[in-house]
Order: C-alpha cells, then structure tokens, then sequence
C-alpha cells in the first residue's frame, strides 16, 4: 500500500480502508480461512444496484435516524455521537435478533422458505404478495417530539427576551405601577406578548416549510437496486424491494435491505462503520463465520457499503425489520452542534448582549448612586424596569432570526431549482469561503460518455471502423489462421465487467444502455462492434474475477473454456494446439499501461502470432500510448496468459486464489493491444472554470489517468492555460531552500490567482503524478500549494486524502469533487465534498452537496453561498444604526443629564419589531450585487460576520447621524413650542399636561425621524460595494427586490397606526406629526444615501485607500 507521511492523523473512524489495504490484507490473513462460492454468472460482478436513479427513503449513513434540516438553527450532523449511541442500541438490538437464523441455514433451503429461486427470482405475483404481507422498505418515520419542537418554537433565539420583558413590563405596570398604573407600560407588556407569539408562529411556518423544502429535494434522488425478477435483471425503486428478491451487489453500492449473501466473490468487504462505529471492511462470504446474526459475514445489512468486489445475495428482512431498522427504532436524534455561520451569530448576539448588560449596569449605578437619593421622582422602580427591558429589546436585533431564516429558505429553493441537494447548511455557508476546488476528472469535467476512437495490434494502429474491415476481410478469405483482431476483440468481451441491458439490446449499439463503469462501456461497445459479445463469452466460464480500483489500475478474469471455438478466437494457433480444454486456465487482464506493459514479456505481431517483446517494440508501443494521451485520450492495455493445469495450486473458490492470480499476472504476459478511449469535457466546464477562477478559487484536477493525459484534458477545460513548456514539473519544486512561491506560503500571502494573476502576467501551472507526491516535503508543499494551476495525474485514494489535508494546513478551505469509491476519503476530509448525482451510493454517502443535474450549478452553489453571509451582513446593518443605536442614547441622555426620555420605550419597541424587521426581512431577498463572484473567497479566520469595519459604519456613521438629526428634530420642535431645551437640560422636572403633551409630540417626531431617514438607509446598505444606480432596486430584473417597497410602505403605515388614532395618543403617549417632518426627514435621508454613494465611489475609485479598508 503506498502510504503518505501523515496518514496517521486521519482518526481511524474516519478512514476508508481498501480491499488492496496492508492492514486489510493482515487482517484477512489473521482471521479464519473461509470458503467463498463464487458466481458463474458474469452480471453479477458487474451490475450496479444503483443503476441510473438513486435512493431516497433508505439513507442511514447520514443518521440513525437524522433528518435533513438545512434551514433551522439546530442542523449539523454530529456522526461522532450519532455511532456511540448506536453501538449502545446495537447490544439491545442483538437481543431481538437472537431467534434469527438466515445465516445459518443453506442457500437451498433459503430460496424454499422465501420461495424464491436462483435463476428467475421472484415473479410478479409472489412481488404483490409480498408487499401486501411485509410492506415497503421503508423506515418508520421518527419520533416528531412535538412538545420540544413547541417549546424551542417559543424560546428559541430572542423568544425568552421577549417573553421576559414581557411579564416584567406587566409587573411595572401593576402592581409596581399603583396606585397611578400607566397604560402605557400595559400596551407595552401587550405588544412584547404579541411579538412573541408571533415569532413562536413565524418560527413554526419555517420549521414546517423548510422541512417540506427538504423533503422535496431529498426525492430528487430515487433510489433503486437491480434485482432478478422473472428471470430478467431489472431496476427496482428501493422502497419496492421484498424479502426473496435476488439482489446484485457491486463496490459502491449501498445495500438496501437486509441480505443473505449466495454469491459472492473472494475480494468482496462491506464497510459496517454506519452501524457498528468499526473502521476496519468486514469481507463478504456464503457460509455463516459466527452465531452472532450480527457479526456473521454471510448477512449484509441494510445501510452499509460494498467497497470492493461483488456478489448476489436474497433480500431476508426489509423496513423496520432490518438490522438499521431494529437499531434506528432504539436511538434518539442525534444532538447537533452549530456550524460556522451560528457561530459567527452567536458571536454577535454576545457582542450585542455584552454591550446591553454593560449600558443597563451602568443605568442601574447612575439610577442607584445618583438619581435615587437626590432626584427620586425622576424615574421610579416601575420606571427604572421598563427602561431595563428597553436597553435590552433595543439591543437585540428581533429582526435577525426572521432575515436570516428567509435567506436560507431563498437559498435552498434556488439550489431546489438548480436540482442541488445540500445536505445541511454548512454546505451553503462554506461554499461562500472555498479558496480551493479539487475536481476529479472523468463524469465530472467530462461527459463519462467514453467511446472507442482507437486502437493498436502490435506496432500498427487503427480505428475500429478499419478494425471490423480488416477482421471482415480475413474472415472472406477464410484464412486457417486466427485474426488478431478476433483475438482483441475476444479479450475486450471476456475481460469486462459491463452487461448490456436486456431491455435495450435490440437497438442500434450506441443507444443501448450498459449497466458497467465508463471505461467498460467503451470497451464492450468496441468488442461489439467487432462481433457478438454474449456469443464470445458463452464459450467461456468465469472462474475468478478481480475488480478494477484506483491503486492496481487493473481488473483481471480468469475463465475456463466451455466451448473449443474459446481457443479459436482468443489465442494463436501455437497457444490453442497446447491448450488444455478441460484442464487449463485462461488469465485476462485489462488496465493502465503503466502498469502492466511491465509485466509483459510477448506481444501479438498484426498475424496474430505471439513474439518476444523486444525494446524496439516496446518503444513503438510507449510512443503510441503517449502520442494518444497527449490528445487527451484513455489508453487501455489488453493482456492474457495461459495458466497450464500444472501451475494452478489453489481451486479458484478458495481464498488462496487471489494471492495466486496476482502472482501470475506479474509477468509472462502477452500484450493482446492497446484501445484508445475518448471521453470529452462537458461543454459548459471551460465557461465554468473561467467563472470560478474570477472569483478567486483555484480548480485542481486530481485524476488516476496518466500525466500526458490528463495535461490535455485539463487544458480543454481551461485549468492549465499555459502552454506545455511553460508547466512545471516536480523539478521546479526545491527540496532544500524554500522558493519565492514557498516563503509566501508560510507568511501566508495569497496566491497569484487570488490577486488575478501572476507578475508575469500568467498564472503558474504545474503536473504532478501521485508516486512523485510521496517525495514532497514540507518546502516543497509550500511552494506547490501557491501554484494557480495544478494537475494531480495517477493519484490513489490516500495521495487525493492528502493532498485535500496539506492545503487545509495552509489555512485553505477545500472543496473536492468526486463520484467513486475511491473518492470517498476525500469528499469526507474536504471542507466540502461534491458528488454527481450519477456518482457511486458511497461517493454521495460522503459527500455533503450533490449535483443533480449540470456541473455548472456549481456556480450558482458559489454564488449563493456568498449572497448569504452578504445580505446578512446587510441585515445586521440595517438592523443596528435605529434599533439599537439611536434607540439606546434618549435612555442613556434621560439618566445622565436628567433630560425627558425623547423616544417612548413602546415607540422604540415598535421600530425594533416592526417598521425595521419588515425592511430586514426584504434584506433577505436582496440579489447578488455584479462584484460578488469577482471578490476573492472569504477568510473564515478574519472575515467575521459582525466586525469592527461594520459596526464601525453601523454605529460611527449612520447610527450617529440617525441620533443626532432625531434629537435635533425632537428638540428644535419642542424649542418651537415653548419648551426650552436649556429648561430640560439637567432639568429632572415633572412636566404639567401641556408639557407633557409636547414631549409626546416630541418623541413622535423623533420616531419618524428614524423610521424615514431608515428607508434610505435601506436603500444604502443593500450594497456593499455598487452605486444605487448599478444595482437599482427597481426597473432591472438582475438587481430589483420589490420587496422593499412593500417594507417601506408597511413601516409609513405602522406610523399612522400609532400616532394618530385619538384612542391610542392618550394610552401609549404618542401624537400626530405635522407634515414637515415628514420631509425633513427625507432630506436627511437624501444626505445619508449621499454620504454613501460618495463613500462607495471613492472605495471602487481607489481600492487600497484608506476608506477602502475601512469598508465593511
């Protein structure tokens, strides 16, 4: 196994092991010798139980039981205590499992008692029966908890402040407001009940639509099994499964029921980590290894993954009744923890709070030490609560929750409509922060549509429309001699795991569907085209088969011969007139180049007869493998060797046969040809890869095909834009002095394509291959992490796990696509994994985004993660300058200087939870301002959500321009009406009936002062960077939010609603507001925007200045 230094940081939980794992191989060595009957069929080792749709009501790797919920506060897996419960239920699960005995009895005996068989399955009317008596496959859903869910529904997020205030007013009001109650501190405690409710409300409509948002996401990924029924291989919807269907199992599928394994091949492990929390594969096998119905290796449980190998088993237990399902039944919901955006909230409400507590104590020493000793009429026990509550619903942005629900519902149904699955909200929230995005190459950037465009017999190449001609035109001459190319295409048919669907097979060969990997598609669509595949392979019997993975690069089938025609079209006259036909073995073998042109030691000349390979030939064979992977091709080398009965050891169902066969597939081979595959980029990667390098992330391809090829692949797609002389190479990296690209590394500089580009004018590319990555030491790893163009060829899954965690220690955030097996590892590691929807049941497993659809939703995924953090930035900044700021100081200006409290404590209250919560609210549906995807990633480390540049603009600039206008206008009116402020100014007086009428009036202005200058404060802080006339908010499908006019037209009524019906001035101390101040305040807002415009003009006029850094 090749290794990398720091494998042993990845906690073992966390590790995928291999089939070809040093520690998987001392672990099979250690453990029993057990026999293992293998399959005479070869669809089993070949079809996928995933087939094209995948599963929706079965997906217990994500929990035991877990639900999707990516919009509530309470979200992210925390799978660590989701499998320490789970073994807990595991020991109570084995108690109700004890009377099961499908492991111990024989297959045989196994079909009768399902009545099922082998050979047809099950029909369609045992399917009906079936489900009728033991129901879908699906789980129970889990328990609701409703009486929590009510209870987090109330006092969740600022609900307890709320309700606290509340109950607090109403004690101001009686009994601490007797003998003389105000009624206004009653309409107070009302409206903070209200409130409360209707948030206790609002937070029960999201709870209910995300989930139903959710829901309706998750079932765009069906998931279905190939089963045989009636004879015929077909694909069934997972829920349809019943016990006595034959189910065909491959690597990286995940079971979908219980099952008792009848066939299975000597390679095949199941990764039981979901259930038992183990780490280690768990190798399949027919006979019963153990009593326990829980660690026997005969039964596969429902929810786990086969990582390697292949086999069929009988479906036994479904739904409730598996082993999932027992367990599932006995675990709680697993406990969440916060992700980086609660975190980044919780951060700012402590902030908040720490200032509210700071101002409210120094309120209750003033109160204390000063105001109650000499001035004790000022403000009373009553008075001094309501002030109390008031700092604190002042501080406390009510809006926030509202805003920043409404942008993850936007969010999630934009990525509904992109066909995106994000499985939690870290997904959304990280994506906005990815600096790096490593992509695997083929079904990803390419269309994994691969097609036969080559091939070559000995020294000569050809396209496979000469091929047929030249195999027709031997045939005409009825030559005694065997056709080389019969020989290839016997090879590409016998040494395959792809099965063309019987449903499709009468159509034209490019449209009928092939249930097999991309690769051998391409090869058995070629062999087909060259002859009947299912004709070849009838005349021969598959005996051992070792699947491909991404460490050997190679599969092998050993098969013995059926039919004497084998001989004829699979070897040369001199190979079949010593061929054993009932004693002998023949060993196919397909794979990269690379690694077995090695192990070849003979070749088939163009006359089919087999020669030494000599350096000349060899030397012709690199040069056509390179010429065609420097076009970007796939180059498969064919090879075979016949196992004479005196060499073979081991019977091919022993365990021991798998050992044997590598050993003879290490030389003596003869190279049968070379096939060279295409498989082009998705039309839309190079437009994508442009789009997400302006935004400053780096796109990495990490690929098992060679260097040659996937260097050209990379510069269809536009990752590597340099030409070939000027890519870097491993020699470029200095192992002993560190280079200019490295000590920016370590100072943490950022890379040339988070700045645009490189001094030079182009960005820096360099190739590597995975074994040159073994050699990497940290010097070298500095300075390769700072490259702008990066193509990581013939990589295994440890080296892609590696390369994800050195740039993670160099304080990147990773993205890494994948839809393999092999991919796992490293779609677990990534800050954020990305998966096809066309991807393996154990790529999507461990992925947390699936791409439904096109790879270039990706940049939506992007784009919209950066629109969260944005508009809520946007919404605390809105939120802070009246509905906090401005709201705090007629408190603070009362206590200190003894002036009358300019703002009402129920007035202040109606700004914090209304006028200024609808306009937050509309924040939320702001859309993305045209800089977004040109600004580079954010730093998790140092872009806060809530930093010193914010409040700094929140506080310093608008918050004081708001306060001071709002007391200007309250006290110049009062002035006007007689009442001098030089008389209030330390003045601690009582006021008479006019007096007081005046100061209402007073506090009305002040509160229409801040809810109009708020309006075009909303105007100004819906962008960030653009002027109001690039991103208007009107007229321009691209940047309008019409959902601000209706905020701001519901905030113009709230004023009248409070101000002016005569019922109300009286009890809640309010008054009509004579019509120029309605417009001052306009002019003052007019100002406000002004002041903006010119401050964002001068940030884009001049970037590095000094209002640049400051902007938040």
């Amino acid at each position: 196994m090749v290794a990398f230094e720091n494998e042993a940081d990845v906690p073992e939980k966390r590790r995928i092991r291999y089939a070809d794992d040093e520690e998987g191989q001392e672990a099979r060595g250690a453990g029993p010798m057990l026999s293992r009957q293998l399959s005479s069929m070869s669809q089993m080792s070949t079809r996928s139980n995933r087939s094209i749709t995948r599963r929706r009501s079965i997906d217990p790797a994500l929990a035991i039981p877990i639900e999707y919920r990516t919009l509530s506060f309470h979200i992210e897996e925390t799978k660590e205590k989701e499998l320490a419960e789970a073994r807990k239920a595991k020991k109570t699960a084995a108690a109700e499992l004890i009377d099961l005995d499908w492991h111990k009895i024989t297959p045989e005996e196994l079909y009768t008692r399902l009545s099922s068989s082998p050979s047809q399955g099950l029909g369609a009317d045992q399917v009906k029966a079936a489900l009728v008596k033991y129901g879908r496959n699906t789980p129970s859903p889990p328990p609701s908890h409703m009486t929590k869910k009510i209870l987090e529904y109330m006092f969740g997020g600022f609900g307890s402040i709320l309700l606290t205030g509340s109950i607090l007013v109403f004690i101001s009001w009686k009994p601490l407001g007797e003998p003389d109650p105000a009624p206004a501190n009653l309409a107070l405690a009302i409206v903070l009940a209200v409130v409360f409710l209707i948030q206790a409300l609002f937070n029960a409509w999201q709870d209910w639509s995300s989930s139903r948002v959710m829901n309706s996401i998750t079932g765009m990924l069906p998931d279905s099994c190939l089963l045989l029924r009636d004879g015929n291989q077909v694909t069934v919807m997972a829920p349809e499964v019943v016990p006595g269907d034959i189910l065909f199992v491959k690597a990286g599928n995940k079971l979908p029921a219980d099952v008792r394994f009848v066939q299975i091949s000597s390679d095949a492990k199941f990764d039981r980590s979901i259930l038992t929390g183990e780490s280690m594969p768990v190798a399949g096998a027919v006979e019963s290894t153990d009593d326990n119905y829980l660690e026997t290796r005969c039964i596969g449980m429902q929810g786990t993954h086969c990582i390697s190998g292949s086999g069929m088993g009988v479906v036994v237990d479904t739904g409730d009744r598996t082993v999932f399902g027992r367990i599932a039944k006995l675990t709680n919901t697993p406990k969440t923890g916060s992700t980086t955006l609660q975190k980044e909230i919780l951060r700012f409400v402590i902030i908040t709070v720490s200032l509210m507590v700071f101002m409210n104590v120094i309120v209750l020493i003033l109160w204390g030490a000063y105001l109650r000793p000499k001035h004790v009429a000022w403000i009373s026990v009553a008075g001094l609560i309501v002030d109390i509550v008031t700092v604190a619903i002042a501080f406390v942005p009510e809006g926030l929750p509202i805003a920043l629900t409404a942008s993850l519902t936007i969010t999630a149904n934009i990525m509904k409509r992109n066909d995106i699955l994000c499985k939690s909200l870290k997904t959304v929230e990280t994506l906005g922060a990815v600096s790096i995005l490593c992509s695997d190459k083929t079904g990803t950037l390419t269309k994994n549509q691969m097609t036969a465009s080559d091939c070559c017999i000995g020294t000569k190449t050809m396209l496979p429309a000469e091929a047929l001609s030249a195999l027709n035109t031997h045939e005409e001459k009825g030559s005694s001699r065997p056709s080389v190319i019969r020989q290839l295409r016997a090879v590409s048919a016998i040494c395959n795991a792809g099965e063309f669907d019987v449903t499709t097979i009468s159509q034209p060969l490019a449209d009928r569907t092939i249930i097999g990997d991309a690769t051998d598609q391409a090869v058995l669509r070629f062999s087909e085209s060259l002859g009947a595949v299912q004709v070849t392979r009838s005349l021969w019997r598959k005996r051992f088969d070792l699947a491909f993975n991404s460490k050997n690069k190679f599969m092998i089938r050993v098969n013995s011969l059926v039919d004497p025609k084998g001989v004829e079209d699979a070897l040369s006259v001199l190979e079949g007139s010593m061929f054993d036909h009932e004693k002998d073995m023949l060993l196919t073998i397909k794979g990269g180049p690379d690694v077995l042109i090695g192990r070849c030691t003979s070749y088939l000349d163009h006359e089919g007869t087999t020669r030494p390979l000599d350096e000349a030939t060899l030397e012709t064979i690199e040069g056509v493998k390179d010429d065609w992977s420097s076009e970007g091709k796939r180059v498969i080398l064919l090879a075979r060797k016949v196992l004479p009965h005196q060499v073979i050891v081991n019977d091919p169902a022993a365990n021991d046969f798998e050992a044997e066969t590598m050993e003879h597939a290490k030389t003596g081979l003869t190279l049968v040809g070379l096939i060279g595959i295409v498989d082009p980029p998705r039309d839309e990667i190079p437009e994508v890869v442009r789009i997400l390098r302006g935004a400053g992330i780096r796109i990495f391809m990490v690929t098992g095909d060679f260097k040659l090829t996937a260097q050209a692949i990379a510069r269809d797609c536009g990752i590597i834009t340099n030409t070939t002389k000027d890519v870097h190479d491993i020699s470029f990296l200095s192992r002993d002095k560190p280079t200019d690209l490295a000590i920016k590394a370590q100072s943490g500089e950022s890379s040339p394509s988070q700045e645009g580009q490189s001094q030079q004018g182009r960005y820096t590319s360099i190739v590597l291959s995975g074994p040159e990555l073994i050699k990497l030491n940290e010097n070298q790893w500095n300075a390769l992490c700072m490259y702008d163009e990066v193509v990581f060829a013939r990589t295994t899954p440890e080296q892609k796990l590696r390369i994800v965690k050195e740039y993670q220690a160099r304080d990147h955030l990773v993205g890494m696509t994948g839809d393999g097996v092999n991919d796992a590892p490293s779609l677990k590691q990534a800050d954020i994994g990305i998966a096809p929807g066309s991807g393996s049941d154990i790529a999507i497993e461990a992925a947390d985004m699936v791409l439904l659809e096109s790879f270039s939703a990706i940049i939506d995924a992007v784009l919209y993660g950066r629109v969260v953090f944005d508009n809520l930035k946007k919404t605390i900044c809105y939120l802070l300058p009246a509905g906090s700021f401005s709201e705090l100081w007629p408190i603070m200006t009362s206590v200190i200087f003894g002036l009358p409290q300019v703002l009402s404590s129920f007035l202040m209250i109606i700004i914090c939870c209304f006028t200024d919560c609808a306009a937050a609210t509309a924040l939320a549906y702001e859309k993305p301002e045209a800089d977004v995807m040109l600004r580079p990633p954010r730093n998790p480390k140092k872009d806060k959500l809530v930093d010193w540049k914010l409040m700094f603009q929140a506080y310093v600039v608008v918050g004081l321009i708001e306060t001071i206008t709002s007391f200007s206008m309250a006290y110049w009116y009062a002035q006007r009406k007689g009442l001098s402020f030089s008389v209030l100014w330390f003045g601690y007086f009582q006021p008479d009936d006019q007096q007081q009428q005046i100061l209402n009036e007073t506090s009305s202005i002040y509160f229409v002062n801040l809810v109009v200058m708020q309006w075009f404060n909303l105007m100004a802080t819906r962008t960030r960077h653009l002027s109001i006339f690039q991103h208007p908010p009107a007229f321009n499908k691209a940047t309008q939010n019409l959902y601000l006019f209706p905020a701001i037209f519901f905030a113009f009524v709230i004023i009248f609603v409070f101000n002016y019906p005569p019922g109300l001035q009286s009890t809640l101390g309010t008054s009509n507001i004579p019509v120029e101040y309605f417009f001052l305040p306009m002019a003052f807002g007019l100002g406000l925007l002004f002041i903006d415009e010119a401050r964002k003009w001068a940030v884009r006029r001049w970037p590095a200045g000094l209002l640049a850094k400051m902007a938040w």
